[in-house]
């Protein structure tokens, strides 16, 4: 896909995902980082928190489904993962079922010693079932055709 048929997906984006949130898959996910706060694995200890019950790490929701915009299509063998950022609103706990969704926000190219490359600016946003925002993600993904 060139440049012209990214920025026609342009602010398109996925329908929101139901996510159910699991303390086991919080705790393989601590494991998978290294990470040993009883928070993310020890039920009692996290009974006494003040969320009451085992929390996610702050990345965990890179674990969830964001659905795919409806007709963006492309080769996805080859992309490099250029940045990421995260704005946390509200703590994702085990047992929270939350709805993800994906946009295409922005898309421009630059010229490197490799040839042209796009970059993909998406946004991911996860609400609770209420729809309040939890967090806010963006994350810029390099296409090299």
């Amino acid at each position: 896909m060139d440049l012209a048929g990214f920025q026609a997906f342009v602010g398109k984006a996925s329908q929101p995902v139901k996510n159910e949130v699991e303390k086991g898959a919080i705790r393989k996910f601590a494991d998978a980082i290294g990470d040993d706060n009883p928070l993310y694995r020890d039920e009692e200890f996290a009974k006494s928190s003040r969320y009451g019950r085992i929390a996610a790490p702050p990345t965990f929701s890179r674990t969830f489904d964001y659905g795919e915009i409806p007709g963006l299509h492309f080769k996805r063998e080859g992309l490099i993962h250029g940045e990421q950022s995260f704005e946390y609103y509200k703590p994702i706990l085990a047992g929270d079922v939350v709805y993800c969704s994906t946009q295409l926000a922005q898309v421009y190219e630059k010229s490197g010693k490799l040839g042209k490359m796009i970059f993909l600016i998406y946004e991911q946003t996860v609400s609770d079932e209420s729809g309040a925002l939890m967090e806010k993600s963006q994350s810029t993904v390099i296409y090299r055709s």
